[in-house]
């Protein structure tokens, strides 16, 4: 849609996805309100005042073409719902990520953090052609990470994660925006996404001169905040192992299950016991709430997640 002078630019593969359906939508509305105005039209003209249009029959009636174009256009919309709803769900069911990014919102700031350790304030930097997962959460207020080119949009709440993925096709540079006022400063609170190709990409990393990923630092966190003297396998206090649990089914003491994903991490990293614990395990996790910042909690959640990976690999 380049072509067309008013059309923003589209430069990931959910723009133009999106951009379909926003199309699809705008051709149904143009349809059913030509078809209603122009029998408008028509019937004004041929039944004006004075005109010779044959008036003798009007006890006659039919419903042949009302119930027609009213089940044609509730076909039409039904379609519209369901390509819609399909693209919902594919839009907040992120795919396999090739990359995910780690963005915290802060008045008025974007942070990101690269899993190799790569900080980044108010700038994105991601490879070409790659499927990018943000996992986002705010140090204060509600924002919102709306990024115009590549119509995405997500609120970023404080006390939580939220995840949603994009995957660019073009290089360059992209506007980010904070779509929910945020303060007094909301204006001001933009950044920009640069879209690199892969080898720039890399070059972009090597050069950034970090010397700890974000698992390494979380490592060094994880003895410092007392971590490890329940969770490391040697340990005499029974708590769960944290190798392999990322990603992995958790049995609760409730009787439920769910998954140990970057909410779950985090939850019982800053709720400890008064979080629903694991099943045959003792309430003793103390709450971390008020004593590990956002940035830490980041570093944290991505030792755990590579604790599964280095298990996976050793299989």
């Amino acid at each position: 849609m380049q072509w067309v002078p008013f059309w923003p630019r589209d430069a990931s593969v959910t723009a133009q996805s999106i951009d379909m359906l926003t199309i699809g939508e705008l051709a149904l509305v143009v349809v059913i309100l030509g078809f209603v105005f122009g029998l408008m039209i028509v019937f004004g003209l041929r039944y004006r005042r004075g005109s010779s249009a044959d008036r003798s029959h009007l006890v006659e009636k039919t419903w042949h073409w009302e119930i027609g174009w009213t089940v044609g256009s509730l076909a039409a919309f039904l379609v519209l719902f369901v390509w819609g709803a399909n693209m919902y769900v594919w839009l907040y069911e992120p795919p396999p990520a090739d990359l995910e990014i780690y963005v915290v919102a802060k008045q008025w700031m974007w942070k990101a953090e690269h899993p190799g350790g790569q900080r980044e304030i108010n700038e994105l930097h991601v490879p070409l052609g790659k499927s990018v997962r943000l996992l986002l959460t705010s140090e204060d207020v509600v924002h919102s990470f709306f990024v115009p080119a590549f119509r995405v949009k997500h609120d970023v709440l404080p006390g939580q994660y939220e995840t949603f993925w994009f995957k660019p096709t073009e290089t360059g540079r992209f506007l980010l925006e904070c779509t929910q006022y945020c303060g007094t400063q909301h204006a001001h609170m933009g950044g920009v996404i640069v879209v690199m190709p892969q080898t720039e990409y890399a070059r972009w990393l090597t050069i950034q001169g970090v010397h700890q990923s974000l698992a390494q630092q979380g490592e060094a966190l994880f003895r410092k905040y007392g971590c490890s003297g329940c969770h490391d396998p040697n340990s005499t206090v029974h708590a769960p192992s944290l190798a392999g649990l990322y990603g992995s089914i958790v049995h609760l003491q409730n009787g439920e299950t769910t998954i140990a994903d970057e909410r779950y991490l985090r939850d019982c990293i800053l709720l400890g016991a008064s979080r629903i614990l694991p099943a045959g395990y003792p309430p003793v996790m103390p709450a971390f709430a008020g004593q590990i910042g956002e940035d830490d909690l980041i570093k944290l959640v991505a030792y755990i997640q590579s604790l599964a990976q280095t298990q996976r690999a050793s299989r």
